[in-house]
Protein backbone atom coordinates (compact mmCIF):
# COMPACT_ATOMS: atom_id res chain seq x y z
CA UNK A 1 0.00 0.00 0.00
CA UNK A 2 1.72 3.16 -1.12
CA UNK A 3 1.54 6.18 1.03
CA UNK A 4 1.52 9.15 -1.76
CA UNK A 5 -1.08 10.11 -1.03
CA UNK A 6 -1.47 10.67 2.87
CA UNK A 7 -1.03 14.59 2.08
CA UNK A 8 -4.47 14.76 0.06
CA UNK A 9 -6.97 12.74 2.14
CA UNK A 10 -9.01 14.87 4.15
CA UNK A 11 -10.59 12.42 6.88
CA UNK A 12 -13.03 14.85 8.46
CA UNK A 13 -16.34 13.84 5.98
CA UNK A 14 -15.33 10.08 7.02
CA UNK A 15 -15.01 10.60 10.28
CA UNK A 16 -18.53 12.70 10.05
CA UNK A 17 -20.11 9.91 8.60
CA UNK A 18 -18.09 7.16 10.46
CA UNK A 19 -20.52 7.95 13.43
CA UNK A 20 -23.55 6.61 12.01
CA UNK A 21 -21.57 3.12 12.00
CA UNK A 22 -21.79 1.37 15.62
CA UNK A 23 -18.24 1.10 16.28
CA UNK A 24 -17.90 -2.87 16.49
CA UNK A 25 -16.07 -5.30 13.79
CA UNK A 26 -18.65 -6.05 12.73
CA UNK A 27 -19.19 -2.64 10.73
CA UNK A 28 -15.77 -3.02 8.81
CA UNK A 29 -17.44 -3.39 5.31
CA UNK A 30 -19.76 -1.18 5.18
CA UNK A 31 -17.24 1.60 6.75
CA UNK A 32 -14.60 0.66 3.72
CA UNK A 33 -17.80 0.49 1.49
CA UNK A 34 -18.42 4.49 2.80
CA UNK A 35 -14.87 5.14 1.94
CA UNK A 36 -15.21 4.06 -1.47
CA UNK A 37 -18.23 6.46 -1.53
CA UNK A 38 -16.45 9.13 -0.57
CA UNK A 39 -12.85 8.42 -2.40
CA UNK A 40 -13.51 6.17 -5.01
CA UNK A 41 -11.03 3.91 -2.89
CA UNK A 42 -9.40 2.61 0.61
CA UNK A 43 -6.80 5.29 1.52
CA UNK A 44 -4.54 3.99 4.00
CA UNK A 45 -5.36 6.26 6.65
CA UNK A 46 -8.89 5.02 6.19
CA UNK A 47 -8.28 1.70 7.34
CA UNK A 48 -6.13 3.20 10.88
CA UNK A 49 -9.80 5.33 11.03
CA UNK A 50 -11.63 2.17 10.84
CA UNK A 51 -8.96 0.16 13.05
CA UNK A 52 -9.12 2.49 15.75
CA UNK A 53 -13.26 3.36 15.81
CA UNK A 54 -14.14 -0.59 15.62
CA UNK A 55 -11.07 -2.38 17.18
CA UNK A 56 -10.02 -4.52 14.71
CA UNK A 57 -6.33 -5.01 13.30
CA UNK A 58 -5.49 -2.98 10.34
CA UNK A 59 -4.31 -6.31 9.11
CA UNK A 60 -7.40 -7.88 9.43
CA UNK A 61 -9.13 -5.24 7.53
CA UNK A 62 -6.60 -5.34 4.92
CA UNK A 63 -7.32 -8.65 4.47
CA UNK A 64 -11.11 -7.80 4.38
CA UNK A 65 -10.44 -5.23 1.65
CA UNK A 66 -8.24 -7.63 -0.21
CA UNK A 67 -10.47 -10.59 -0.52
CA UNK A 68 -13.46 -8.19 -2.43
CA UNK A 69 -12.71 -6.87 -5.31
CA UNK A 70 -15.36 -3.82 -5.12
CA UNK A 71 -12.14 -2.39 -2.78
CA UNK A 72 -9.63 -0.56 -4.64
CA UNK A 73 -6.39 1.12 -2.93
CA UNK A 74 -5.51 3.51 -4.96
CA UNK A 75 -7.86 6.86 -6.65
CA UNK A 76 -8.92 6.40 -9.97
CA UNK A 77 -9.72 8.48 -12.98
CA UNK A 78 -12.73 10.87 -13.19
CA UNK A 79 -13.84 8.38 -16.26
CA UNK A 80 -13.37 4.97 -15.84
CA UNK A 81 -12.87 3.16 -19.15
CA UNK A 82 -13.96 -0.82 -19.15
CA UNK A 83 -13.13 -2.69 -22.65
CA UNK A 84 -14.97 -6.09 -22.50
CA UNK A 85 -12.73 -8.76 -23.23
CA UNK A 86 -15.48 -11.45 -23.55
CA UNK A 87 -15.39 -13.98 -26.63
CA UNK A 88 -17.48 -11.74 -28.37
CA UNK A 89 -16.12 -8.55 -28.03
CA UNK A 90 -12.68 -10.63 -28.60
CA UNK A 91 -13.80 -12.22 -31.72
CA UNK A 92 -15.40 -8.70 -33.02
CA UNK A 93 -11.69 -6.90 -31.72
CA UNK A 94 -11.43 -5.68 -28.35
CA UNK A 95 -7.46 -6.09 -28.41
CA UNK A 96 -7.28 -3.43 -31.15
CA UNK A 97 -9.94 -1.39 -29.25
CA UNK A 98 -7.96 -1.94 -25.87
CA UNK A 99 -4.74 -0.67 -27.48
CA UNK A 100 -5.66 2.52 -29.65
CA UNK A 101 -7.31 3.53 -25.98
CA UNK A 102 -3.33 2.66 -24.31
CA UNK A 103 -2.00 4.98 -27.44
CA UNK A 104 -4.95 7.84 -27.01
CA UNK A 105 -4.09 8.19 -23.43
CA UNK A 106 -0.53 6.28 -22.62
CA UNK A 107 -1.79 4.36 -19.87
CA UNK A 108 -1.94 0.32 -19.71
CA UNK A 109 -4.38 -1.76 -17.85
CA UNK A 110 -5.33 -0.43 -14.45
CA UNK A 111 -3.68 2.74 -14.86
CA UNK A 112 -4.85 6.60 -14.69
CA UNK A 113 -3.72 9.01 -16.66
CA UNK A 114 -1.30 11.48 -14.48
CA UNK A 115 -4.19 14.26 -14.66
CA UNK A 116 -6.18 11.74 -12.91
CA UNK A 117 -9.07 11.74 -15.56
CA UNK A 118 -9.17 8.36 -17.01
CA UNK A 119 -8.74 4.75 -15.39
CA UNK A 120 -8.42 1.67 -17.90
CA UNK A 121 -9.75 -1.95 -16.72
CA UNK A 122 -10.16 -4.12 -19.07
CA UNK A 123 -12.76 -6.54 -18.07
CA UNK A 124 -14.33 -10.30 -19.08
CA UNK A 125 -17.80 -8.88 -20.39
CA UNK A 126 -20.02 -6.03 -20.33
CA UNK A 127 -23.00 -8.16 -21.05
CA UNK A 128 -23.80 -6.31 -24.36
CA UNK A 129 -22.32 -9.01 -26.28
CA UNK A 130 -24.75 -7.66 -29.75
CA UNK A 131 -22.83 -4.59 -29.75
CA UNK A 132 -19.14 -6.05 -29.86
CA UNK A 133 -16.67 -4.41 -29.35
CA UNK A 134 -17.95 -2.50 -26.54
CA UNK A 135 -16.39 -0.29 -23.82
CA UNK A 136 -17.91 1.56 -20.98
CA UNK A 137 -17.16 5.27 -19.98
CA UNK A 138 -18.47 5.60 -16.70
CA UNK A 139 -21.96 4.46 -17.22
CA UNK A 140 -22.33 5.22 -20.81
CA UNK A 141 -21.87 2.21 -23.22
CA UNK A 142 -19.98 2.70 -26.83
CA UNK A 143 -20.83 -0.24 -29.12
CA UNK A 144 -19.81 -1.47 -32.35
CA UNK A 145 -16.58 0.16 -31.61
CA UNK A 146 -13.16 0.82 -34.12
CA UNK A 147 -10.00 2.37 -33.41
CA UNK A 148 -11.04 5.61 -35.29
CA UNK A 149 -14.42 5.91 -33.11
CA UNK A 150 -12.40 4.92 -29.67
CA UNK A 151 -10.40 8.26 -30.83
CA UNK A 152 -13.42 10.34 -31.28
CA UNK A 153 -15.84 9.29 -27.82
CA UNK A 154 -12.33 9.96 -26.10
CA UNK A 155 -12.33 13.24 -27.06
CA UNK A 156 -15.51 14.15 -25.50
CA UNK A 157 -14.50 13.62 -22.36
CA UNK A 158 -11.16 15.47 -22.73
Amino acid sequence: MADETAASVDLSKFRERMKDYPPNPSQVIPLLQLSMELYGYVPQEVMYEISEYTGSPVSQIYGVATFYAQFRFTPVGKYIIRVCHGTACHVAGAKSISEAIEEELGIKNGETTPDGKFTLELVSCLGCCSLAPVMMVNEHTHGRLTPDKVSRILKQYK
